[in-house]
């Protein structure tokens, strides 16, 4: 959450695609806007006590999802993992 959170802080008035794994992950009122406009699942999970919203797609599914996105007006950023996500203790990602 806290390479989430710092490529956030970057782009706060954008909806943030972050990518983990084979999803494109979606968290907090980003996750909440996900849900609302494309239609997906809206869920949530405990991040060291407290519950924080998740609305995610397979990376494959972009093309379906990014211009709901795109067309009800929101800004959107990608955040795609480059390389190891450990690395001397960082990560490298681009957006």
């Amino acid at each position: 959450m806290q390479q989430y959170l710092r490529m956030k802080g970057k782009y706060r008035d954008a909806i943030l695609l972050f990518r983990v794994g084979d999803f494109y992950e979606t968290f907090a009122e980003d996750a909440v806007k996900t849900a609302e406009v494309t239609g997906i699942v809206l869920t949530s999970r405990n991040n060291g006590g407290s519950d924080v919203e998740l609305a995610g797609f397979p990376y494959h599914a972009l093309d379906l999802y990014m211009p709901k996105l795109v067309k009800a007006g929101l800004r959107v950023a990608i955040c795609e993992q480059l390389k190891s996500p450990q690395r001397n203790g960082r990560s490298s990602v681009g957006v």
